[in-house]
């Protein structure tokens, strides 16, 4: 058996893949099983009792994390004039208009998040076939059309995770790297959870939050109580 498998076996096998662990264990329990040397990312998957297929329960929308994902990210704004000159004081790696969009149309995507100003959105429109498929389309939904570019570009940068809810009613997130403090993890994924609870779909009936699993990139996931979710939320 290689050595990468070997320790991948004895990663599943440090913990019970069946239980469900409480919020602090079940972080701890991640950062354990972690086996390659690379700093792996940590990812939370959050099943909803919603059914994404009615527009009504589309759960959908943005946040910044207390302590960040640990990815550097670069961001690219389009806005003309003072704009402009605002997004690239706040930190944008790139920033133009009609220039810009140039650049993305011959290929340039050299970017993590796309930001435009409301009044550029006739512009981006056109780069619809490009940005689309790759995520990078901005909406005003998750703050990424707005006139304060500035305050955009530094939420960005700062953590700022966009999420949605899959065809199969699950929300996927990074929350951090396996170098994280477990509290820091830990409050990034209590961070996303409140933010799922608040944004609820009225219409969802029954349970809402039906499982709640944590991961590395690499890693075996480990179930998560999500009544320790809710107890924790009542607390705070």
């Amino acid at each position: 058996m290689p050595k990468i498998a070997k320790k991948r076996k004895v990663a599943i096998e440090s913990f019970d893949r069946e239980k469900r662990y409480g919020v602090e264990e079940a972080v701890g329990l991640v950062k354990k099983a972690a086996y390659v040397k690379f700093d792996e990312s940590v990812d939370i998957a959050v099943r909803l009792g919603v059914n994404p297929k009615h527009a009504d329960q589309m759960v959908r929308g943005a946040l910044v994390l207390p302590h960040g994902t640990g990815k550097s990210v670069r961001v690219a704004v389009f806005a003309r004039g003072d704009k402009e000159k605002e997004a690239l004081d706040a930190g944008a790696d790139f920033a133009g208009g009609d220039d810009l969009a140039k650049k993305v149309t011959e290929g340039m995507l050299d970017f993590d998040v796309c930001i435009a100003t409301p009044d550029m959105m006739g512009t981006v429109g056109k780069l619809g076939r490009i940005l689309g498929p790759r995520g990078l389309m901005p909406n005003p939904k998750v703050g990424t059309v707005t006139p304060d570019v500035a305050r955009a570009v530094r939420e960005a940068k700062a953590g700022k995770v966009e999420y949605r809810v899959d065809k199969a009613g699950v929300v996927h997130v990074r929350i951090g790297r396996i170098s994280f403090e477990q509290q820091k993890l830990l409050e990034n994924g209590m961070a996303l959870v409140r933010e799922l609870v608040q944004k609820k779909p009225s219409t969802a009936k029954g349970v809402y939050l039906r499982s709640i699993t944590l991961s590395s990139t690499m890693g075996p996931g480990v179930r998560v109580d999500t009544s320790a979710f809710t107890a924790r939320e009542e607390e705070g």
